[in-house]
Protein backbone atom coordinates (compact mmCIF):
# COMPACT_ATOMS: atom_id res chain seq x y z
CA UNK A 1 0.00 0.00 0.00
CA UNK A 2 2.27 2.74 1.28
CA UNK A 3 5.30 1.39 -0.64
CA UNK A 4 3.55 2.50 -3.84
CA UNK A 5 4.77 6.05 -3.29
CA UNK A 6 8.19 5.27 -4.81
CA UNK A 7 9.09 4.14 -8.32
CA UNK A 8 9.56 0.41 -8.78
CA UNK A 9 11.01 -1.77 -11.54
CA UNK A 10 8.64 -4.45 -12.73
CA UNK A 11 9.46 -7.89 -14.10
CA UNK A 12 9.98 -6.52 -17.61
CA UNK A 13 12.68 -4.12 -16.38
CA UNK A 14 10.34 -1.19 -16.89
CA UNK A 15 10.14 1.62 -14.35
CA UNK A 16 6.67 1.87 -12.90
CA UNK A 17 6.10 5.40 -11.55
CA UNK A 18 5.05 5.72 -7.95
CA UNK A 19 2.38 8.01 -6.56
CA UNK A 20 4.95 10.69 -5.79
CA UNK A 21 6.22 10.74 -9.37
CA UNK A 22 2.67 10.85 -10.72
CA UNK A 23 1.82 13.78 -8.47
CA UNK A 24 4.95 15.74 -9.41
CA UNK A 25 4.38 15.09 -13.11
CA UNK A 26 0.80 16.36 -12.83
CA UNK A 27 2.07 19.48 -11.05
CA UNK A 28 4.63 20.21 -13.77
CA UNK A 29 7.69 19.05 -11.83
CA UNK A 30 9.08 16.22 -13.98
CA UNK A 31 12.43 14.57 -13.70
CA UNK A 32 15.31 16.40 -15.37
CA UNK A 33 16.36 15.00 -18.75
CA UNK A 34 19.95 13.96 -19.36
CA UNK A 35 21.83 16.03 -21.94
CA UNK A 36 25.40 14.86 -22.69
CA UNK A 37 28.04 17.47 -21.95
CA UNK A 38 25.74 19.83 -20.04
CA UNK A 39 25.91 20.38 -16.29
CA UNK A 40 22.73 19.07 -14.55
CA UNK A 41 22.56 22.31 -12.57
CA UNK A 42 22.41 24.27 -15.80
CA UNK A 43 19.72 21.90 -17.10
CA UNK A 44 17.70 22.54 -13.93
CA UNK A 45 17.96 26.28 -14.57
CA UNK A 46 16.86 25.87 -18.18
CA UNK A 47 14.03 23.59 -17.14
CA UNK A 48 12.46 26.32 -15.06
CA UNK A 49 12.10 28.40 -18.22
CA UNK A 50 11.34 25.60 -20.66
CA UNK A 51 8.79 23.76 -18.52
CA UNK A 52 5.51 23.29 -20.36
CA UNK A 53 3.14 21.04 -18.45
CA UNK A 54 0.98 19.35 -21.07
CA UNK A 55 0.03 16.62 -18.59
CA UNK A 56 -2.12 19.00 -16.58
CA UNK A 57 -4.32 19.47 -19.66
CA UNK A 58 -4.59 15.71 -20.07
CA UNK A 59 -6.03 15.50 -16.55
CA UNK A 60 -8.01 18.74 -16.43
CA UNK A 61 -9.77 18.36 -19.80
CA UNK A 62 -11.91 15.36 -18.67
CA UNK A 63 -11.99 16.48 -15.04
CA UNK A 64 -13.65 19.81 -15.78
CA UNK A 65 -16.52 17.96 -17.51
CA UNK A 66 -17.19 15.61 -14.58
CA UNK A 67 -19.91 17.43 -12.68
CA UNK A 68 -22.49 15.71 -10.45
CA UNK A 69 -25.89 17.40 -10.53
CA UNK A 70 -27.73 15.05 -8.17
CA UNK A 71 -29.03 11.54 -7.62
CA UNK A 72 -32.09 9.61 -8.71
CA UNK A 73 -33.10 6.62 -6.64
CA UNK A 74 -35.97 5.47 -8.86
CA UNK A 75 -38.47 3.06 -7.37
CA UNK A 76 -38.11 2.17 -3.72
CA UNK A 77 -40.01 -0.36 -1.65
CA UNK A 78 -42.64 2.23 -0.79
CA UNK A 79 -46.10 1.92 -2.32
CA UNK A 80 -46.09 5.41 -3.82
CA UNK A 81 -43.71 7.41 -5.92
CA UNK A 82 -43.10 9.84 -3.07
CA UNK A 83 -40.24 7.67 -1.87
CA UNK A 84 -38.18 8.39 -4.98
CA UNK A 85 -38.70 12.13 -4.70
CA UNK A 86 -37.85 12.08 -1.00
CA UNK A 87 -34.67 10.09 -1.56
CA UNK A 88 -33.54 12.54 -4.24
CA UNK A 89 -34.15 15.47 -1.88
CA UNK A 90 -32.43 13.79 1.05
CA UNK A 91 -29.48 12.76 -1.12
CA UNK A 92 -29.13 16.35 -2.31
CA UNK A 93 -29.20 17.53 1.31
CA UNK A 94 -26.40 15.11 2.24
CA UNK A 95 -24.44 16.31 -0.78
CA UNK A 96 -24.82 19.99 0.11
CA UNK A 97 -24.13 19.49 3.83
CA UNK A 98 -20.71 18.07 2.98
CA UNK A 99 -19.85 20.72 0.34
CA UNK A 100 -19.46 18.03 -2.27
CA UNK A 101 -20.12 20.44 -5.12
CA UNK A 102 -16.53 21.53 -4.53
CA UNK A 103 -14.98 18.45 -2.94
CA UNK A 104 -16.25 16.04 -5.58
CA UNK A 105 -13.77 17.59 -8.02
CA UNK A 106 -10.99 16.72 -5.56
CA UNK A 107 -12.11 13.09 -5.62
CA UNK A 108 -12.21 12.99 -9.41
CA UNK A 109 -8.84 14.74 -9.79
CA UNK A 110 -7.25 12.51 -7.16
CA UNK A 111 -8.46 9.36 -8.89
CA UNK A 112 -7.31 10.52 -12.34
CA UNK A 113 -3.92 11.83 -11.20
CA UNK A 114 -3.02 9.11 -8.66
CA UNK A 115 -4.86 6.07 -9.97
CA UNK A 116 -7.53 6.06 -7.26
CA UNK A 117 -9.16 8.07 -4.52
CA UNK A 118 -11.47 7.28 -1.61
CA UNK A 119 -14.47 8.75 0.17
CA UNK A 120 -14.87 8.03 3.88
CA UNK A 121 -18.45 7.95 5.20
CA UNK A 122 -18.78 8.46 8.96
CA UNK A 123 -21.40 9.51 11.45
CA UNK A 124 -21.05 13.09 12.67
CA UNK A 125 -21.70 14.41 16.15
CA UNK A 126 -25.22 15.38 15.09
CA UNK A 127 -25.94 11.94 13.66
CA UNK A 128 -25.72 13.14 10.08
CA UNK A 129 -23.37 11.53 7.49
CA UNK A 130 -19.93 13.11 7.03
CA UNK A 131 -18.19 12.59 3.68
CA UNK A 132 -14.45 13.24 3.36
CA UNK A 133 -12.00 12.82 0.50
CA UNK A 134 -9.08 10.47 1.19
CA UNK A 135 -5.88 9.93 -0.81
CA UNK A 136 -4.18 6.63 -1.73
CA UNK A 137 -1.05 7.70 0.16
CA UNK A 138 -3.02 7.39 3.41
CA UNK A 139 -5.74 4.83 2.66
CA UNK A 140 -5.77 1.25 1.41
CA UNK A 141 -8.54 -1.31 1.12
CA UNK A 142 -8.70 -5.08 0.79
CA UNK A 143 -11.47 -6.76 -1.19
CA UNK A 144 -13.13 -10.00 -0.32
CA UNK A 145 -11.75 -13.05 -2.01
CA UNK A 146 -13.18 -13.28 -5.50
CA UNK A 147 -15.37 -10.18 -5.09
CA UNK A 148 -13.89 -6.84 -6.14
CA UNK A 149 -17.13 -5.02 -5.30
CA UNK A 150 -17.23 -5.85 -1.59
CA UNK A 151 -14.58 -4.69 0.89
CA UNK A 152 -13.21 -6.95 3.58
CA UNK A 153 -11.13 -4.28 5.36
CA UNK A 154 -9.98 -0.70 5.10
CA UNK A 155 -6.98 1.09 6.62
CA UNK A 156 -6.20 4.77 7.06
CA UNK A 157 -2.75 5.91 8.20
CA UNK A 158 -2.10 9.57 8.98
CA UNK A 159 0.00 11.94 11.07
CA UNK A 160 -1.77 13.60 14.00
CA UNK A 161 -0.50 17.20 14.11
CA UNK A 162 -1.97 17.73 17.57
CA UNK A 163 -0.12 14.93 19.35
CA UNK A 164 2.79 14.44 16.94
CA UNK A 165 1.97 10.75 16.69
CA UNK A 166 1.03 8.61 13.75
CA UNK A 167 -2.41 7.05 13.96
CA UNK A 168 -4.07 4.25 12.09
CA UNK A 169 -7.68 3.14 11.86
CA UNK A 170 -8.59 -0.33 10.66
CA UNK A 171 -12.18 -1.04 9.64
CA UNK A 172 -13.77 -4.42 9.19
CA UNK A 173 -17.50 -5.06 8.68
CA UNK A 174 -17.83 -5.92 12.37
CA UNK A 175 -15.17 -3.92 14.27
CA UNK A 176 -13.12 -0.71 14.19
CA UNK A 177 -9.56 -0.80 15.57
CA UNK A 178 -7.49 2.27 16.51
CA UNK A 179 -3.67 2.21 16.67
CA UNK A 180 -0.96 4.74 17.41
CA UNK A 181 2.83 4.90 17.19
CA UNK A 182 5.60 7.45 17.64
CA UNK A 183 7.55 6.27 14.60
CA UNK A 184 8.12 8.98 12.01
CA UNK A 185 7.75 6.67 8.99
CA UNK A 186 5.64 3.73 10.11
CA UNK A 187 4.54 0.87 7.93
CA UNK A 188 2.54 -2.32 8.22
CA UNK A 189 4.54 -5.37 7.30
CA UNK A 190 2.60 -7.95 5.35
CA UNK A 191 5.07 -10.69 6.34
CA UNK A 192 4.62 -10.34 10.09
CA UNK A 193 1.70 -11.71 12.08
CA UNK A 194 2.11 -9.10 14.81
CA UNK A 195 2.14 -5.31 14.93
CA UNK A 196 5.57 -4.19 16.04
CA UNK A 197 5.86 -0.63 17.24
CA UNK A 198 2.09 -0.10 17.24
CA UNK A 199 -0.06 0.31 20.33
CA UNK A 200 -3.81 0.22 20.72
CA UNK A 201 -5.27 3.72 21.07
CA UNK A 202 -7.15 3.87 24.36
CA UNK A 203 -10.44 5.73 24.01
CA UNK A 204 -12.70 6.87 26.89
CA UNK A 205 -15.41 4.30 26.16
CA UNK A 206 -13.15 1.75 24.48
CA UNK A 207 -9.94 1.24 26.48
CA UNK A 208 -8.92 -1.76 24.34
CA UNK A 209 -8.70 0.37 21.22
CA UNK A 210 -11.52 -1.23 19.28
CA UNK A 211 -15.27 -0.85 19.04
CA UNK A 212 -18.19 -2.34 17.19
CA UNK A 213 -18.74 -1.17 13.64
CA UNK A 214 -22.33 0.06 13.78
CA UNK A 215 -22.57 0.42 10.00
CA UNK A 216 -21.87 -3.24 9.42
CA UNK A 217 -19.67 -2.38 6.42
CA UNK A 218 -16.29 -0.85 5.65
CA UNK A 219 -17.07 2.90 5.39
CA UNK A 220 -14.61 3.52 2.54
CA UNK A 221 -15.63 3.78 -1.11
CA UNK A 222 -12.83 3.53 -3.71
CA UNK A 223 -12.86 5.56 -6.91
CA UNK A 224 -10.56 3.60 -9.21
CA UNK A 225 -9.53 5.19 -12.51
CA UNK A 226 -9.08 3.03 -15.63
CA UNK A 227 -9.39 -0.27 -13.87
CA UNK A 228 -9.43 -1.98 -17.28
CA UNK A 229 -5.73 -1.12 -17.63
CA UNK A 230 -4.72 -2.25 -14.15
CA UNK A 231 -6.92 -3.60 -11.31
CA UNK A 232 -5.52 -1.15 -8.76
CA UNK A 233 -5.96 1.80 -11.12
CA UNK A 234 -4.13 3.59 -13.91
CA UNK A 235 -3.52 7.34 -13.87
CA UNK A 236 -4.91 9.49 -16.67
CA UNK A 237 -1.43 10.67 -17.69
CA UNK A 238 0.49 7.52 -16.86
CA UNK A 239 0.75 6.26 -20.44
CA UNK A 240 1.96 9.62 -21.81
CA UNK A 241 4.73 10.27 -19.29
CA UNK A 242 7.35 9.16 -21.81
CA UNK A 243 5.96 11.61 -24.37
CA UNK A 244 6.16 14.45 -21.86
CA UNK A 245 9.78 13.46 -21.14
CA UNK A 246 10.47 13.58 -24.89
CA UNK A 247 8.94 17.07 -25.05
CA UNK A 248 11.07 18.20 -22.12
CA UNK A 249 14.23 16.92 -23.81
CA UNK A 250 13.31 18.67 -27.07
CA UNK A 251 12.71 21.92 -25.21
CA UNK A 252 16.05 21.64 -23.41
CA UNK A 253 17.81 21.06 -26.74
CA UNK A 254 15.93 24.02 -28.17
CA UNK A 255 17.12 26.29 -25.38
CA UNK A 256 20.69 25.01 -25.76
CA UNK A 257 20.55 25.75 -29.50
CA UNK A 258 19.09 29.19 -28.84
CA UNK A 259 21.77 29.98 -26.30
CA UNK A 260 24.83 28.62 -28.08
CA UNK A 261 23.91 28.27 -31.74
CA UNK A 262 21.22 30.79 -32.64
CA UNK A 263 23.58 33.78 -32.38
CA UNK A 264 25.70 34.33 -35.47
CA UNK A 265 29.29 33.89 -34.31
CA UNK A 266 31.75 36.30 -36.02
CA UNK A 267 35.42 35.81 -36.80
CA UNK A 268 38.43 37.86 -37.98
CA UNK A 269 41.11 36.20 -40.13
CA UNK A 270 44.66 37.62 -40.43
CA UNK A 271 44.33 39.86 -37.38
CA UNK A 272 47.35 40.23 -35.11
CA UNK A 273 46.35 39.77 -31.49
CA UNK A 274 48.28 41.59 -28.80
CA UNK A 275 49.41 39.85 -25.64
CA UNK A 276 49.21 40.97 -22.04
CA UNK A 277 52.78 41.84 -20.95
CA UNK A 278 52.13 40.60 -17.42
CA UNK A 279 50.29 37.35 -18.06
CA UNK A 280 51.31 36.64 -21.61
CA UNK A 281 47.74 35.80 -22.55
CA UNK A 282 46.10 37.07 -25.72
CA UNK A 283 44.01 40.20 -25.35
CA UNK A 284 40.52 40.01 -26.75
CA UNK A 285 40.60 42.48 -29.65
CA UNK A 286 36.85 42.93 -29.99
CA UNK A 287 33.83 42.64 -27.74
CA UNK A 288 30.54 41.25 -29.04
CA UNK A 289 28.06 44.06 -28.68
CA UNK A 290 25.09 45.08 -30.80
CA UNK A 291 26.13 48.74 -30.37
CA UNK A 292 29.73 48.29 -31.54
CA UNK A 293 31.30 47.81 -34.96
CA UNK A 294 34.48 45.83 -35.61
CA UNK A 295 37.14 47.86 -37.44
CA UNK A 296 40.88 47.56 -38.08
CA UNK A 297 43.61 49.45 -39.93
CA UNK A 298 44.99 46.28 -41.51
CA UNK A 299 43.60 45.94 -45.02
CA UNK A 300 44.50 42.22 -45.14
CA UNK A 301 42.16 41.31 -42.26
CA UNK A 302 38.98 39.58 -43.34
CA UNK A 303 35.80 39.46 -41.29
CA UNK A 304 33.05 36.87 -41.49
CA UNK A 305 30.35 35.06 -39.54
CA UNK A 306 29.09 31.51 -39.07
CA UNK A 307 25.54 30.53 -39.90
CA UNK A 308 23.09 30.34 -37.03
CA UNK A 309 21.64 27.01 -35.95
CA UNK A 310 18.27 26.31 -37.55
CA UNK A 311 15.68 26.10 -34.73
CA UNK A 312 12.84 24.84 -36.93
CA UNK A 313 13.67 21.11 -36.48
CA UNK A 314 13.55 21.51 -32.70
CA UNK A 315 10.17 23.24 -32.86
CA UNK A 316 8.79 20.57 -35.20
CA UNK A 317 10.02 17.84 -32.85
CA UNK A 318 8.00 19.42 -30.03
CA UNK A 319 4.91 19.77 -32.24
CA UNK A 320 5.14 16.13 -33.33
CA UNK A 321 5.40 14.96 -29.72
CA UNK A 322 2.41 17.11 -28.73
CA UNK A 323 0.36 15.55 -31.52
CA UNK A 324 1.29 12.07 -30.26
CA UNK A 325 0.26 13.09 -26.77
CA UNK A 326 -3.09 14.37 -28.03
CA UNK A 327 -3.79 11.18 -29.98
CA UNK A 328 -2.93 8.76 -27.18
CA UNK A 329 -4.67 10.70 -24.40
CA UNK A 330 -7.67 11.61 -26.62
CA UNK A 331 -7.23 15.28 -25.79
CA UNK A 332 -8.57 17.66 -28.48
CA UNK A 333 -5.61 19.08 -30.44
CA UNK A 334 -6.88 22.64 -30.14
CA UNK A 335 -6.65 22.28 -26.35
CA UNK A 336 -2.91 21.67 -26.61
CA UNK A 337 -1.89 23.75 -29.61
CA UNK A 338 -4.35 26.59 -29.05
CA UNK A 339 -4.62 27.46 -32.76
CA UNK A 340 -8.20 27.53 -34.05
CA UNK A 341 -8.47 29.29 -37.41
CA UNK A 342 -11.42 28.95 -39.82
CA UNK A 343 -12.70 25.82 -38.09
CA UNK A 344 -16.42 25.04 -38.18
CA UNK A 345 -18.46 24.05 -35.16
CA UNK A 346 -18.97 20.55 -36.56
CA UNK A 347 -15.20 20.12 -36.91
CA UNK A 348 -14.64 21.19 -33.30
CA UNK A 349 -17.35 18.80 -32.12
CA UNK A 350 -15.75 15.98 -34.09
CA UNK A 351 -12.38 16.81 -32.54
CA UNK A 352 -13.92 16.45 -29.06
CA UNK A 353 -15.56 13.08 -29.78
CA UNK A 354 -12.74 11.09 -28.18
CA UNK A 355 -12.74 13.29 -25.09
CA UNK A 356 -16.52 12.97 -24.69
CA UNK A 357 -16.31 9.18 -24.95
CA UNK A 358 -13.59 9.16 -22.31
CA UNK A 359 -15.63 11.38 -19.98
CA UNK A 360 -18.72 9.19 -20.31
CA UNK A 361 -16.62 6.14 -19.44
CA UNK A 362 -15.36 7.88 -16.29
CA UNK A 363 -18.94 8.85 -15.44
CA UNK A 364 -20.04 5.21 -15.53
CA UNK A 365 -17.22 4.10 -13.24
CA UNK A 366 -17.30 7.02 -10.79
CA UNK A 367 -21.10 7.03 -10.81
CA UNK A 368 -21.17 3.55 -9.28
CA UNK A 369 -18.87 4.75 -6.51
CA UNK A 370 -20.98 7.84 -5.77
CA UNK A 371 -24.08 5.65 -5.54
CA UNK A 372 -22.28 3.44 -3.01
CA UNK A 373 -21.37 6.58 -1.06
CA UNK A 374 -25.02 7.62 -0.90
CA UNK A 375 -26.14 4.15 0.14
CA UNK A 376 -23.64 4.23 2.99
CA UNK A 377 -24.86 7.71 3.94
CA UNK A 378 -28.45 6.46 4.17
CA UNK A 379 -27.21 3.56 6.27
CA UNK A 380 -25.71 6.11 8.68
CA UNK A 381 -29.18 7.67 8.90
CA UNK A 382 -30.71 4.25 9.64
CA UNK A 383 -32.66 4.16 6.37
CA UNK A 384 -32.13 0.54 5.36
CA UNK A 385 -34.57 0.85 2.46
CA UNK A 386 -32.49 3.42 0.63
CA UNK A 387 -29.27 1.83 1.88
CA UNK A 388 -30.22 -1.12 -0.33
CA UNK A 389 -31.65 0.88 -3.22
CA UNK A 390 -29.70 -0.71 -6.06
CA UNK A 391 -31.68 1.30 -8.61
CA UNK A 392 -29.87 4.49 -7.56
CA UNK A 393 -28.50 6.59 -10.39
CA UNK A 394 -26.02 9.46 -10.47
CA UNK A 395 -27.16 12.48 -12.49
CA UNK A 396 -24.17 13.85 -14.37
CA UNK A 397 -23.84 17.17 -16.09
CA UNK A 398 -23.83 16.89 -19.87
CA UNK A 399 -20.15 16.68 -20.92
CA UNK A 400 -20.83 17.97 -24.43
CA UNK A 401 -20.60 21.64 -25.30
CA UNK A 402 -24.00 22.80 -26.52
CA UNK A 403 -25.44 26.24 -27.11
CA UNK A 404 -28.64 27.39 -25.43
CA UNK A 405 -30.45 27.44 -28.76
CA UNK A 406 -29.49 23.81 -29.43
CA UNK A 407 -30.77 22.73 -26.03
CA UNK A 408 -34.02 24.67 -26.42
CA UNK A 409 -34.63 23.29 -29.89
CA UNK A 410 -34.02 19.75 -28.67
CA UNK A 411 -36.42 20.30 -25.74
CA UNK A 412 -39.20 21.45 -28.11
CA UNK A 413 -38.75 18.38 -30.29
CA UNK A 414 -38.72 16.09 -27.25
CA UNK A 415 -41.92 17.70 -25.99
CA UNK A 416 -43.62 16.89 -29.29
CA UNK A 417 -42.39 13.31 -28.91
CA UNK A 418 -44.02 13.01 -25.50
CA UNK A 419 -40.94 13.30 -23.25
CA UNK A 420 -42.05 14.48 -19.76
CA UNK A 421 -41.31 18.05 -18.71
CA UNK A 422 -38.95 17.11 -15.85
CA UNK A 423 -36.82 14.92 -18.11
CA UNK A 424 -36.60 17.74 -20.65
CA UNK A 425 -35.36 20.09 -17.95
CA UNK A 426 -32.70 17.57 -16.90
CA UNK A 427 -31.59 17.25 -20.51
CA UNK A 428 -31.28 21.04 -20.70
CA UNK A 429 -28.75 20.92 -17.88
CA UNK A 430 -30.79 22.15 -14.91
CA UNK A 431 -29.95 20.69 -11.52
CA UNK A 432 -32.59 18.86 -9.41
CA UNK A 433 -32.76 21.85 -7.05
CA UNK A 434 -33.43 24.22 -9.95
CA UNK A 435 -36.05 21.89 -11.39
CA UNK A 436 -37.81 21.68 -8.02
CA UNK A 437 -37.95 25.47 -7.80
CA UNK A 438 -39.24 25.72 -11.36
CA UNK A 439 -42.01 23.23 -10.58
CA UNK A 440 -43.15 25.43 -7.71
CA UNK A 441 -42.99 28.52 -9.93
CA UNK A 442 -44.96 26.77 -12.66
CA UNK A 443 -47.69 25.83 -10.21
CA UNK A 444 -47.79 29.40 -8.87
CA UNK A 445 -47.97 30.82 -12.40
CA UNK A 446 -50.83 28.47 -13.23
CA UNK A 447 -52.81 29.60 -10.16
CA UNK A 448 -52.14 33.28 -10.81
CA UNK A 449 -52.95 33.11 -14.50
CA UNK A 450 -56.18 35.04 -15.41
CA UNK A 451 -58.60 32.88 -17.45
CA UNK A 452 -59.98 34.20 -20.75
CA UNK A 453 -63.55 34.32 -19.33
CA UNK A 454 -64.44 34.44 -15.67
CA UNK A 455 -66.21 31.15 -14.96
CA UNK A 456 -69.53 31.25 -13.10
CA UNK A 457 -69.77 29.46 -9.78
CA UNK A 458 -71.14 25.97 -10.06
CA UNK A 459 -74.32 26.80 -8.07
CA UNK A 460 -75.23 29.78 -10.28
CA UNK A 461 -74.47 27.85 -13.40
CA UNK A 462 -76.79 25.04 -12.27
CA UNK A 463 -79.66 27.50 -11.61
CA UNK A 464 -79.16 29.12 -15.00
CA UNK A 465 -79.25 25.77 -16.71
CA UNK A 466 -82.51 24.91 -14.84
CA UNK A 467 -84.22 28.07 -16.10
CA UNK A 468 -83.42 27.34 -19.72
CA UNK A 469 -86.52 26.13 -21.65
CA UNK A 470 -86.53 22.55 -22.72
CA UNK A 471 -88.40 23.19 -26.01
CA UNK A 472 -86.50 23.20 -29.22
CA UNK A 473 -88.48 26.19 -30.57
CA UNK A 474 -86.62 29.48 -30.68
CA UNK A 475 -87.20 31.86 -27.82
CA UNK A 476 -87.82 35.40 -28.84
CA UNK A 477 -86.55 38.00 -26.49
CA UNK A 478 -87.97 41.39 -25.70
CA UNK A 479 -87.59 43.80 -28.57
CA UNK A 480 -87.15 41.08 -31.11
CA UNK A 481 -89.54 41.23 -34.03
CA UNK A 482 -89.88 38.02 -36.01
CA UNK A 483 -89.84 38.24 -39.76
CA UNK A 484 -88.71 41.83 -39.49
CA UNK A 485 -87.14 41.47 -42.81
Amino acid sequence: MLDERDDVIDGENEVRPGLTSLRKAAEGKPKLPHVPGVDPREIAEWMRDARTNWLSLVIDSPGERLGVDGFRFGDTDSDTSDGAATSDTEANRIWQENSMDADSSLVHYGAMSQRRAFVLVERGDDGRPVLTHETPTQVAVEHEQGNRRKLAAGLKLWRDDWTGQTRATLWTPTQVHEFTTKTQAPAFSGRSAELRGWDALALPNHPDGYRTNELGAVPLVPFINRRNRRPEGFAEHEDVLSIQNRINLSLINLIAAMKYGAFRQRYAAGLEVDEDPLTGKAIQPFQLDIRKLWTTDDADVKFGEFAATDLVPYVRAVEAAVQDLAAISRTPPHYLIGAVVNVSGDALKAAETGLISKVRDRQRVFGESWENVMRLAFRVLGDETRAKAWSAETIWRDPESRTVSELADAAVKKASAGVPWRQRMEDMGYTPAQIARMEIDRAADALNATPAEDPQPASLQAKRDAKQPTTDQPVIGRGDVPNAA
